[in-house]
Formats: structure tokens, sequence, C-alpha cells
């Protein structure tokens, strides 16, 4: 199992390049008086028929030939439920798919959220092609980073550029500071 739910999140994520998304917005919500955290990864990729949704979180179901498991989902799901939570997966071929995860935010069993402030960055810098929305909302406190946003201020500056790539993990970690005020998550 992966000890921080950032990693899952980039699990899920890379999922979602790997299904041909152009856009993955990635939803980080913290509701302290409902004690729920709750992460949603939603992409416009290939999407899954009804029948890989029932075996998406069966380890032993992969759609990858270059492996037969696929542990990511099984495991995010457990840790979800283990703490009170729920999961779930929504998607149509096509469309996209929807994963969403409720954590118990003060469950002994619940893992640490991480560096989702990495994880985000690392996303942006090598998926050069696709487009990501995070969202990190702390009770009534939020911000957002749109890499359509930044295309249109950087032009043909690529995001794994070092200047960019910097800026972009500054700009995630004031935010992330003025949202939630350095809550440990």
């Amino acid at each position: 199992m992966m000890t921080e739910i950032s990693l899952n999140i980039l699990d899920i994520a890379e999922n979602s390049t790997r299904a041909g998304a152009s856009l993955v917005t990635i939803t980080v919500s913290v509701d302290t008086s409902a004690d729920k955290l709750t992460v949603t990864v939603k992409d416009n990729g290939c999407g899954m028929t009804e029948e890989e949704v029932s075996q998406v979180t069966d380890p032993f179901f992969t759609t990858r030939k270059t492996r037969k498991a696929g542990l990511g989902i099984p495991f995010f799901k457990y840790a979800a439920e283990s703490t009170g939570g729920s999961f779930s997966i929504e998607s149509e071929p096509g469309i996209g798919t929807a994963v969403t995860a409720v954590f118990g935010l003060s469950h002994i069993d619940r893992m640490p959220l991480g560096d989702m402030n990495s994880t985000i960055e690392t996303l942006i810098t090598c998926h050069p092609v696709t487009d990501f929305l995070y969202i990190y909302r702390y009770d009534k406190a939020s911000f957002e980073l749109d890499t359509r946003d930044f295309r249109e201020i950087l032009g043909d500056i690529p995001f794994d550029t070092p200047e960019v790539s910097a800026y972009i993990k500054e700009f995630l970690s004031e935010n992330k500071l003025e949202t939630d005020g350095g809550a440990a998550i």
C-alpha cells in the first residue's frame, strides 16, 4: 500500500494520462467540521465500459499489457474505506472517468495527504501535453492552479524549464499555506 494519499493521486492521474486525457482535474477538499477529506481525480480520457468499472477494484484486473496486476485503485479504495470513508468510480467510454475517495479526516488509520505540491508539479512537468486543473479547498478557503492559464502567459516556454518548474512549486506552496495556514493533513 502507498504511504501517502498524494502517491495514490499520482498513480490515478498517471492512469488518466495513459487513457489519453487532455485535461485532468484533481480536487482535494478538507472539511474539518464534517471530519472528511475528499479527493477526486476526473479526466476526459477514453473512459471505461461498465464491465471494466466493475472489475477495476480487483487487484488482478488491469488493462495494461506490461503487467498482470493493477494495485493502485484497489489500494486507494481500501485506504478510504478503512477510515470509514467511501470510494466511487464513474466512467463512460469516450467521455472520461472520475474517481472519488472520501476519508475520515481524523481517523487513526488515515494516511497523511503527503506532498501534494510535489505531486502536482511532477504531473505538470512530466506531461507537457496534458492540462491539469488542481483545486485545493480547506474549509471555506480555496485556490486553484490551471495549466491552461499558465500556457496563455508562457506561450511556447515548456513547464519543465527549471525556472517555470520552480515557480509552479512556489505558487503551490504559497497558496496552500495561505489556504490552510500550514495545517498538517
